[in-house]
């Protein structure tokens, strides 16, 4: 059985910025039917006229081109903020009200479901690393879970999803986190899922050299993940490389590993990142590239 590949639009950020353009190549450059959106094309703080516009736009180009957006992603501008772990409950909050405009856009362009990483404590002032964040940080985070889902529902939207990070300031960085999170948020207005990146799962220098794997993540959360992001890396870095790179992951065993974890019916996410400096065309050809080289291991 086929596992469903498409790419989220993280490339395009700064380039192919508009519905029509980043719609076109998907289909006629990449030849792919799938997509995620990235909140790095379009900002849900934003005035509302305009997102309105955009999102009509963005559904007209999906239907042009035959395409499928499954999601929409915070990307990378909002990801450096601390966000929903903030030391600032007002920044907190300031957060939470970011996700309920992306969630309403996400309904106007038409798009079911919202995801990303929530959120990160502040460091230590001596650098040195917690083995978890604090209960009470914790406990206020899923008390904001829980409305942020009851508010995706009111909006339109069937499901919500956490992206596993390998910093230890985020939540949840580890198998066992991510396990009680699943319970913690069960009983939620729309079912939270998660997010697996290829390259978060295998950060050796948190996980341990020859202990960072994704079989763990796939076996003990099978039921609660919902899509999979396939990156290049070498296990040192969380690279998002396309694969036109060198790097530890070998599309048809990363294929073979998911359809074996039953996941197979899960979309794969191509998500990788490049410098604004790089000329648009290599970037694209890299792309190409990289999805020509992918694809046969999921078709």
């Amino acid at each position: 059985m086929a596992i469903p590949l498409g790419i989220n639009l993280s490339f395009c950020v700064k380039r192919w910025v508009t519905p029509d353009a980043w719609a076109r190549i998907v289909r006629e450059e990449l030849g792919l039917g799938l997509v995620q959106l990235s909140f790095d094309l379009v900002d849900p703080t934003w005035p509302d006229d305009l997102l309105a516009e955009i999102a009509s736009d963005t559904k007209a180009a999906a239907a042009r081109y035959d395409l499928t957006i499954h999601s929409a992603f915070i990307g990378l501008a909002h990801y450096t903020f601390n966000q929903l772990l903030h030391p600032d409950p007002r920044v907190r909050d300031l957060g939470e009200a970011w996700l309920l405009r992306a969630y309403r856009f996400a309904a106007l362009a038409g798009i079911p479901a919202v995801g990303g990483p929530l959120g990160a404590i502040a460091a230590r002032p001596d650098g040195s690393a917690a083995d978890a964040i604090p209960d009470a940080d914790y406990r206020d985070l899923i008390a904001r879970m829980h409305r942020l889902a009851a508010a995706a529902k009111a909006e339109g939207l069937t499901e919500l999803y956490v992206e596993p990070t390998p910093l230890t300031r985020e939540w949840p960085w580890t198998v066992d986190q991510a396990k009680r999170m699943a319970v913690d948020v069960a009983g939620a207005a729309l079912p939270w899922k998660y997010c697996l990146d290829w390259g978060h799962g295998t950060f050796e220098p948190l996980y341990g050299r020859g202990r960072a794997s994704m079989e763990p993540w796939f076996t003990a959360l099978r039921a609660e993940t919902g899509m999979i992001h396939l990156q290049q890396t070498d296990y040192q870095y969380d690279r998002h490389w396309d694969f036109t790179e060198r790097g530890a992951v070998d599309p048809g065993a990363a294929a073979e590993l998911i359809a074996r974890s039953g996941l197979g019916d899960r979309p794969v996410f191509l998500e990788v990142f490049y410098p604004f400096e790089r000329d648009d065309a290599s970037v694209l050809a890299a792309v190409r590239a990289s999805v020509q080289r992918i694809a046969p291991a999921f078709a």
